[in-house]
């Protein structure tokens, strides 16, 4: 038998290119195609063969390699896992609430869709406050502080979500044994935002009109890009981030059609679905083309950011803005809507369904328009489109709202009858 590897051998294939290379005594030196050169130990406990980095190549030479490796499998023949004691070295390392989050990422992201949202607002709401915390100082009066930072900045949705995140992720930490009782336990949504009750609001045409007049009045602070996408979002009755995120690639603007796939999760209803696209849409969406200057997002990100495309609260803070909220400012911007009553992004959504159901649309076309799975029998054996429907019940509702849009005065009222 030989005596397994040398420090010239080493050397040798590390820059020989990939392969793992036996030493001996289950030490290996692996060599990836990309990436450090590393040592990996093989080893047997409870009659189950296990594997388990060592450290780089460049960090350990091959005599204390073959050291730590006969330490760890001494630890295996007394019947302690070595993995299992690193994984719980590593929870020591768990003692702030940042780090504290940072472990309960990794288990929100096997199981959410979308584990940005929580990312997102422990970023934002959460961590600028006690982030930095050790988890056994955090208390109530520091939970209240950052529930009541949000209800201040006239988000009480989001206070509510930030409470919920604050007791799933003080419960994760005691699912853990890092802390007894969980700080945020006796808040209810009656200490955030309040109890929430289904928004009804959607806008008229004569709203309509004012809030596209202020939107083009300021826009020096809200973009074309924006008053476009809020056109868009009229017409078309899509989610914000099933048009934010969207690639150019699903648009076909010869034919009209925007095809929606469920791959990437945007299609939150759970199927693809073929968004039939009037011809005002098409326009809007030509100029975007240009404007995004070869971008292949139809709303591409304009400042500095990991995502390629717009922001997810770009064109809600644009919106709020112009109603004097503004959030982690100081002062406060003017309010110019004054003279209408608050809405939100989502509410556009619920515009176009009122507008259909105006326009005599069928209810069940108005809700493939909205991308709604059809409920009960009617969903369980109607398996038509109903895009001809739809392409139709689109065009209604983009003659009324595009000369809005485009500033014109020849706004059409709803013709039951129109083809």
């Amino acid at each position: 038998m030989g005596i397994g590897l040398t420090v010239k051998g080493v050397e040798s294939r590390i820059k020989g290119g990939a392969g793992k290379f036996h030493d001996g005594k289950g030490l290996y030196l692996v060599v990836p195609k990309s990436g450090d050169a590393y040592w990996m130990l093989r080893y047997s406990i409870n009659s189950k063969r296990r594997e388990m980095t060592l450290r780089k190549a460049s960090e350990l030479s091959l005599a204390d390699a073959r050291t730590v490796a006969e330490a760890k499998k001494r630890e295996a023949r007394e019947g302690v896992d070595p993995l299992a004691t690193r994984k719980r070295e590593k929870q020591k390392n768990i003692n702030t609430v940042d780090s504290l989050f940072e472990d309960w990422l990794v288990e929100l992201k096997s199981r959410l869709k979308h584990p940005n949202i929580p990312e997102r607002l422990y970023v934002r709401d959460i961590r600028p406050l006690i982030g930095e915390l050790p988890l056994g100082e955090v208390n109530a009066r520091d939970i209240r502080a950052v529930i009541q930072r949000v209800v201040a900045s006239n988000r009480p949705t989001i206070a509510n979500d930030v409470l919920l995140y604050c007791k799933q992720l003080f419960n994760h930490a005691i699912k853990l044994d890092f802390i007894d009782t969980n700080p945020a336990s006796a808040f209810s949504v009656k200490d955030a935002g309040g109890i929430e009750e289904s928004r009804e609001r959607k806008l008229s045409i004569d709203e309509l009109t004012k809030v596209f007049k202020v939107f083009r009045d300021n826009r020096g602070s809200f973009t074309r890009d924006n008053y476009l996408a809020c056109a868009l979002l009229i017409v078309l009755g899509v989610r914000k981030s099933e048009l934010i995120e969207a690639p150019w690639s699903e648009f076909d603007l010869d034919n009209g059609l925007w095809s929606l796939p469920v791959a990437d999760g945007r299609s939150k209803s759970g199927a693809a679905i073929d968004i039939p696209l009037p011809v005002q849409a098409i326009e809007w969406l030509k100029e975007l083309q240009l404007r995004g200057t070869g971008s292949p997002f139809v709303f591409p990100c304009r400042r500095a950011s990991s995502k390629p495309y717009m922001g997810s609260d770009t064109l809600n803070r644009a919106i709020t803005s112009l109603f004097g909220i503004s959030t982690g400012k100081r002062k406060q911007p003017p309010n110019v809507m004054s003279d209408i009553e608050y809405f939100t992004v989502h509410d556009f959504r619920r515009t176009c369904r009122s507008m259909l159901a105006a326009a005599g649309v069928s209810g069940h076309v108005a809700e493939r328009c909205l991308n709604h799975k059809l409920k009960g029998v009617v969903g369980i054996y109607d398996r038509h489109d109903y895009l001809k429907e739809r392409r139709e019940a689109l065009q209604k509702i983009a003659d009324m709202v595009a000369p809005i849009v485009n500033n014109l005065t020849n706004v059409m009222p709803f013709n039951r009858n129109r083809a």
